[in-house]
């Protein structure tokens, strides 16, 4: 690990200030701690935002909720309100990572993850996220896990983040505080797809800080639900992962959010299985119809070819459970 210096911020002006001066927020630490000992990051000021008002979830004048940036992932996952309105989030949350790390981190810092991929965090192995214009080695090394949408020639690594896909199906926004002031930015706006600058991940200016997360007002009924499929029950990243919430009013789908995770570059919004399915009632044959466009657009690589059938059998297999089903 590299020397650093580590400062509190007492209220979110001291906070910004060492933002402002290239210092790196830091909460629960559960991600940039490990990457820090990895020296695949290696920041010189740490500014600790602990101590900042941001650990609230309160209802919009809309009828939505805001989740502040410092509430922890277990408080979030049993919130009355959370567990009431928008089950998916909850279930996304608990099945993200054990109970001492989701007691530890926050929402902030959960969608501020860095990918996975062996290569990023092999400081030997060419990476352009890490050391841009070095090359990407999962493009010809072993890509089982990598994803196949929102791939580029640059870097082919999977976001990691479950409540991320949740927050991408239901459109939510992510609420900023700047040097320049406050600002909103769609979360499917927030994260970036890599393109030819892998390196920058997020829609973040410099020393801005995550204030909290939005989840829009949303017609009820609705029935929603999160889908992981992974190596192993405990505690593994996705392979794939289905988010669906649908709105289904006189026996037709009035309302339909999807997204997967697992098999994006960023948590990947499935806007032509929603097209397929509104407007509709609910049938096999629909859930089925549906699920075969999730992989529109999918380029696999040599290893993760199977993850083109096995998102489209994750997202069929959870439209059918929000559905009704089973």
């Amino acid at each position: 690990m590299h020397p650093f210096s580590y400062t509190r911020a007492s209220d979110t002006r001291e906070a910004l200030d060492a933002g402002r001066d290239g210092g790196r927020y830091i909460a629960g630490g559960t991600t940039l701690v490990d990457l820090m000992r990895e020296t695949v990051e290696r920041p010189r000021t740490l500014v600790d935002i602990s101590a900042l008002p941001l650990r609230d979830i309160v209802v919009t004048r809309r009828g939505g909720l805001r989740v502040g940036a410092l509430v922890r992932m277990a408080e979030a996952a049993t919130h009355r309100g959370v567990r009431a309105l928008y089950p998916v989030i909850s279930q996304a949350l608990e099945l993200s990572a054990s109970a001492q790390l989701r007691n530890m981190a926050t929402i902030g810092g959960n969608i501020m993850q860095r990918t996975r991929c062996t290569y990023f965090r092999d400081v030997s192995a060419d990476c352009n996220k890490r050391e841009p214009g070095s090359g990407c080695a999962a493009l010809h090394g072993v890509n089982r896990t990598h994803a196949i949408l929102g791939t580029s020639d640059d870097c082919v690594a999977t976001h990691p983040s479950d409540v991320a896909v949740a927050f991408t199906a239901l459109e939510a926004t992510v609420h900023l505080l700047g040097p320049d002031g406050k600002r909103t930015v769609p979360f499917a706006d927030f994260l970036l797809k890599p393109g030819s600058t892998p390196n920058r991940e997020q829609a973040l200016r410099r020393g801005e800080l995550i204030t909290g997360v939005e989840l829009p007002a949303l017609p009820r009924p609705l029935k929603s639900g999160y889908l992981k499929v992974r190596d192993r029950q405990s505690y593994e990243f996705a392979l794939t992962s289905a988010a669906v919430a649908l709105h289904i009013r006189g026996g037709v789908i009035r309302e339909a959010k999807v997204a997967a995770g697992g098999v994006g570059t960023v948590p990947w919004k499935l806007a032509a299985v929603e097209r397929e399915l509104i407007g509709r009632r609910p049938s096999e044959a629909l859930w089925t119809k549906a699920a075969e466009r999730a992989a529109d657009g999918a380029r696999p690589l040599r290893h993760n070819r199977f993850k083109v059938e096995l998102l489209k059998r994750t997202v069929e297999r959870q439209l059918r459970v929000a559905g009704g089903g089973k």
